[in-house]
């Protein structure tokens, strides 16, 4: 046996459906094809149907943009799929109508059918030269989680399990809005200190706000919260990072957007998120000045400003 076969568990070859055939739903197909397994892509400008990538499917996996996530979970729920599927869910957003997260839309589609939550400091780029990465997978079906674990599972890439879905989703989704402030702050040359304090407040909005929908706390101090934290923030290949980036170099945001490769979901997650925690009366300064900036109420140095004149209070 290969030290990969080990790694993976040995698994029988799985027909694995991805749905959404952006950078990340590609990449997370090629880990599980380097494992053996039977990977069909869909995309909305491809070939082939959504019907027939995901017949017969054992795992389906979606990777779709959070504004996709409903439209196509509609569809999937008139399909034929198997009754012992498994959906994966790789999107990270709310959905803005409802501030659902996507897990919760896929569960409502695939009924009783386990949903998976894939989430970490996953750069995929990274990720498709070779380079060493690891992720988490949570359900409340810790089997489901395990069987998951095991079809992406390799020497460049370790999975772990988690018991708290909601709260890996949520911090691989909540990190998206702190990035846009990272690359501000590196947009504005402020240094490394500013940069130190900005991440570990930026980390306790959100476990203030991730505690109060329902997450544990300690999800936060893993790898889809302070590990996706701490990537997102810090490298130029995260395009959230890269929108506070160009703000902070007098960039327009239609502009930046435009040019983007994909979609930085923290753009429509902090209006979700700031709606939230008003209805919560949950204080989120960082999220605030993120959500002026986006929407042009307020320059960056202004932001940065108002967070250094904040009141003075303990830690």
């Amino acid at each position: 046996m290969s030290a990969t076969d080990r790694e993976a568990g040995a698994i029988a070859p799985t027909r694995l459906a991805v749905i959404g055939a952006g950078m990340w739903g590609s990449t997370l197909g090629q880990l599980a094809a380097h494992n053996g397994h039977h990977v069909s892509l869909w995309s909305r400008h491809g070939d082939r149907s959504l019907a027939e990538t995901v017949a017969d499917a054992e795992i389906l996996l979606s990777a779709v943009s959070m504004k996709g996530v409903r439209p196509v979970a509609s569809q999937v729920r008139d399909l034929p799929i198997r009754p012992d599927a498994i959906l994966v869910t790789a999107t990270k957003g709310l959905d803005p109508e409802t501030t659902c997260t996507p897990s919760t839309i896929w569960q409502d589609a695939v009924g009783d059918r386990p949903v998976v939550v894939l989430a970490g400091p996953n750069l995929s780029k990274e990720i498709q030269q070779g380079l060493p990465a690891a992720t988490v997978v949570a359900s409340t079906d810790f089997g489901a989680a395990e069987r998951v674990q095991g079809i992406f599972s390799s020497m460049d890439f370790r999975v772990y399990t988690n018991r708290d879905p909601l709260g890996v989703e949520l911090g691989g989704t909540l990190k998206n809005v702190m990035a846009i402030a990272a690359g501000v702050c590196d947009g504005l040359q402020l240094g490394t200190n500013a940069k130190a304090a900005l991440l570990t407040r930026g980390l306790a909005e959100m476990i203030r706000i991730g505690s109060d929908w329902g997450a544990q706390v300690e999800t936060f101090y893993g790898l889809s919260g302070l590990g996706d934290l701490l990537a997102t923030c810090n490298s130029p290949l995260s395009r959230n990072y890269q929108v506070g980036y160009q703000l902070a170099r007098d960039r327009g945001l239609p502009e930046i957007l435009a040019d983007l490769e994909g979609t930085a979901e923290g753009v429509n997650t902090t209006a979700v998120l700031l709606d939230r925690a008003r209805r919560r009366d949950i204080s989120m300064p960082i999220s605030y000045q993120v959500g002026l900036l986006l929407d042009g109420s307020i320059t960056p140095k202004a932001a940065l400003e108002a967070l250094m004149g904040r009141e003075s209070k303990p830690e």
